[in-house]
């Protein structure tokens, strides 16, 4: 036998190149579900499945639960939302991990003396998902959900990460997520944004003031030195985070992310071993 590529049946059967069909339908039904995913913002419905794939709702519910299952769908246990999870960073799930062990006593800590809730974010596509989230206990706080995705124009988070990403990925980055106003204090332009940038890069700190939500405020730093595109931040209500706190909070986030940044890694550890 000869060395080569397997021959491919349709070849052997005397069917021409345009005739071939090599589609798998669950493969189909899979690539539609996560088209789905990739186009919503805010996530989607197990019956938005339903109407875009004309799929049974039953069979609709176990391909969102085996995605779910496998880290490639992320569901609202309130809402019943869908959205991408972190199954999609592939390689860099284990170090998100770690990266999430690293920083989850130093988010605590954060939480404990200012009393407000602490959030760990990557760069995902073009947006910022929240890989861990240490709540306030405070009955009125400011928090999103571990899983959930903001914009990067009009969150600290964003703003601290995309500060040291190349002025060509940030642009295209916001020309594929849009600028869309979240407020009335939301930046909606890209020059007024690079701007700002400029000045997250000479601060050390990115604020998101009342930008995101109109009662909110939040301070970020970003994690440099680390695998993916991270940052941590401080985020509460404007009324009990005032403008004037913003410099002591960025000063804690900042102390901490360099104690993040440079604990040992397992893989250090184990070669001094």
């Amino acid at each position: 036998m000869s060395a080569g590529r397997n021959p491919d049946p349709d070849e052997q059967d005397g069917a021409a190149p345009e005739d071939r069909d090599y589609s798998l339908r669950a493969v189909d039904r899979v690539c539609a579900i996560l088209d789905l995913l990739q186009q919503s913002v805010d996530g989607i419905t197990l019956n938005t499945v339903v109407e875009a794939t004309g799929m049974p709702k039953s069979s609709a519910y176990r391909y969102l639960w085996t995605l779910e299952q496998h880290r490639y769908v992320e569901r609202d246990e309130e809402t019943g939302l869908c959205r991408l999870g972190l199954g999609f960073l592939g390689m860099q799930s284990r170090h998100l991990e770690l990266l999430r062990e690293a920083a989850r006593p130093w988010l605590e800590q954060l939480r404990d003396e200012f009393g407000e809730t602490s959030n760990l974010g990557v760069l995902d596509s073009d947006r910022i998902i929240y890989v861990d989230i240490i709540e306030s206990r405070r009955g009125v706080r400011l928090a999103a959900a571990r899983g959930d995705r903001d914009p990067v124009h009009s969150t600290a988070l964003g703003k601290a990460i995309t500060a040291h990403l190349t002025e060509d990925r940030v642009r295209g980055l916001l020309a594929r997520s849009g600028m869309p106003p979240r407020t009335a204090a939301t930046i909606t332009t890209v020059d007024q944004y690079l701007a700002e940038l400029e000045g997250v890069r000479t601060l050390g700190y990115a604020v998101d003031n009342l930008e995101n939500e109109v009662d909110g405020r939040c301070v970020a730093v970003p994690l440099l030195g680390t695998s993916v595109p991270a940052a941590i931040s401080l985020s509460a209500p404007a009324a009990r985070f005032p403008a004037k706190d913003v410099g002591r909070a960025a000063k804690a986030l900042l102390d901490i992310a360099t104690r993040i940044v440079s604990r040992p890694r397992a893989s250090d550890t184990n070669d001094a071993a």
